[in-house]
């Protein structure tokens, strides 16, 4: 690598960390600006549109170069992915209904007609689009169809065509049947483990102890997702009627 290029790299950064290895920073770092994911490194763009891409709204891990750049590499995909910011109005970012095998509470979006959110758009070609609808099997990709919902980019243009991935449990609601948006891992599980003794019992009483219980059992987790419908902690995200029938 060039000298030159050294602070581009994800390391340099403050980006090299992905959610998978360390379950407790989910979403993991984003970017302060938009960029070029090109392996292990964040280069400048050159363009916000990307032609022959898909462009798919990231309200979690997918905003995370480091997630991203693993995934990539785990099926030896390398062509570069563009990381756009934009405003993204009509959703909002929600706490998904399932316990992650990788040991975390994944986000989801949710219905949110009046939110205006900063989140980012990768440009995924179609051997990437495919690896990641992949790496979703808790979520479908939904198409979000103006005007219900505006995707700006920083250049003031609107996508016509942006998807998101919807979570096909359904989210968490607060208390009062509305969608709780998501406040950072060890937040959410601190407060999900206080107020659910079951959850407790499957999963420790601290947020180091849920992960590492997770990570270690696919069936724990499973029993995890069960125990959050049957605590009727459940309800719709809003956007399941996007869904492609």
């Amino acid at each position: 690598m060039d000298a030159r290029d050294e602070h581009r790299t994800l390391r340099a950064l403050g980006l090299a960390d992905a959610p998978r290895d360390h379950p407790l920073s989910y979403p993991g770092a984003w970017p302060a600006v938009s960029g070029l994911l090109r392996g292990d490194e964040l280069l400048p763009l050159d363009r916000l549109t990307h032609p022959g891409r898909t462009p798919v709204v990231a309200v979690g891990s997918n905003a995370s170069p480091a997630q991203l750049r693993y995934k990539m590499a785990e099926f030896a995909v390398t062509s570069p992915v563009p990381m756009v910011r934009a405003r993204v109005t009509g959703i909002d970012i929600g706490v998904s209904a399932h316990v992650s095998r990788l040991g975390y509470i994944s986000a989801s979006p949710v219905d949110a007609p009046a939110v205006t959110r900063e989140l980012f758009v990768i440009w995924l070609d179609p051997e990437q689009l495919a690896l990641i609808d992949a790496t979703e099997p808790n979520y479908d990709r939904v198409l979000l169809p103006a005007p219900g919902f505006r995707v700006e980019l920083e250049n003031g243009e609107a996508l016509l065509d942006a998807f998101a991935y919807v979570n096909h449990h359904g989210v968490l609601h607060d208390g009062d049947g509305v969608p709780r948006s998501h406040p950072g891992q060890r937040a959410l599980i601190t407060e999900l483990l206080r107020r659910s003794p079951a959850l407790r019992q499957l999963f420790g009483t601290t947020p180091e102890e849920f992960c590492a219980r997770a990570r270690a059992d696919a069936g724990r987790c499973e029993e995890g997702t069960r125990l959050f419908a049957e605590e009727k902690l459940v309800i719709a995200s809003g956007l399941e009627h996007l869904r492609v029938r």
